[in-house]
């Protein structure tokens, strides 16, 4: 069985890109893709290793939590489940995860898969046992067999599966977006008790001292500054189909608008683009620094401005504690 109506396609941060497909195709989702990355939250994410690795793009949290927040903003029911294939029970997990995708495929809606980075599941074959999936990068479908589901070069398997959508009036969604993105910001550190991964506003000193020190993944680097711009981009394009809604949210997207004009303006020599990949070129550090210093404070003054957009409203799911505490009993 093969979802055909399914057409993942690599731009956004790969969850983001997998998600939209899915949810597009199954007509959970009308819009383009930036309002899905903006209204979800996960356009604000922004993560570093302190070596500028490639991993650092999807390092922006425990994903369970991350996702769940996503999706909750968008009103869109959602599971998931994950873990370590070194763990005991990763067969039993597996074989679970596996019956659990072929009954979403079977309801018409495709599954988010860790490939890595992520892909989509769109279709299985009983028969051969295995299942149909798109990176987004190319047009083909890869295959992974059932026997091999959640196996891949890192340590983690994940998947995330889809349901019905519940309508959630836009000016709530976007104020949530931007209560998301402060604590994206305020939050130092999402993968405790690693360090070498931080998020927010300490990303940028990461960014800023891997590249004045010369000590980094120059890949990494490549993929991380020219996700980095097109996510502050979807920001952009977000803000100012959504700026009317709130007052004072017109200054935030000035803010973000300057910030891409000015990545736009200057890096366009720094980041050098060929058929193989994406690369630095080599008298590019000092300019890039200099561009997340400058693009530091500007984020910075637009956090500012969110903090008081969100204090004009109440915030029941912050400031209310639930009658058990913080952390209940599951």
């Amino acid at each position: 069985m093969i979802l055909n109506e399914i057409h993942m396609k690599r731009e956004s941060k790969s969850f983001t890109d997998a998600m939209y497909a899915v949810l597009t195709a199954a007509g959970r989702f009308d819009g383009p893709k930036f309002m899905l990355s903006g209204l979800s939250g996960l356009a604000f994410k922004f993560s570093v290793h302190d070596r500028l690795l490639p991993m650092s793009v999807t390092a922006y949290g425990h994903w369970g939590t991350e996702h769940q927040a996503a999706l909750d903003n968008l009103g869109v029911f959602t599971v998931n489940d994950g873990g370590r294939t070194r763990h005991p029970s990763f067969e039993i997990y597996q074989q679970d995860a596996v019956e659990g995708v072929k009954k979403s495929i079977e309801a018409g809606i495709g599954v988010v898969y860790w490939l890595p980075e992520f892909g989509v599941i769109h279709g299985y074959d009983e028969e051969d046992r295995v299942f149909y999936v798109q990176d987004g990068w190319s047009g083909e479908t890869q295959v992974v067999l059932y026997d091999n589901f959640g196996i891949n070069m890192t340590p983690f398997w994940y998947y995330q599966a889809f349901g019905e959508r519940v309508a959630i009036p836009l000016k709530a969604a976007v104020l949530e977006s931007l209560r998301l993105a402060l604590q994206d910001w305020e939050i130092p550190y999402k993968t405790r008790p690693d360090t070498s991964i931080a998020s927010g506003r300490l990303a940028y000193q990461y960014v800023i001292q891997a590249l004045e020190q010369g000590d980094f993944d120059r890949p990494g680097a490549a993929y991380i500054i020219d996700s980095y711009i097109y996510s502050r981009r979807e920001i952009r394009d977000y803000l100012s189909k959504v700026k009317q809604l709130l007052p004072g949210l017109d200054e935030v997207h000035s803010l973000y608008a300057e910030l891409v004009s000015i990545f736009t303006e200057e890096c366009a020599a720094s980041l050098l683009r060929s058929q193989e990949a994406l690369q630095l070129a080599e008298n590019a550090l000092p300019t890039l620094s200099a561009l997340f210093v400058r693009a530091e404070a500007l984020e910075e003054r637009a956090m500012g401005i969110c903090r008081t957009i969100s204090e004009r409203y109440p915030d029941p799911a912050r400031s209310i504690l639930p009658r058990w505490g913080a952390h209940t009993a599951r």
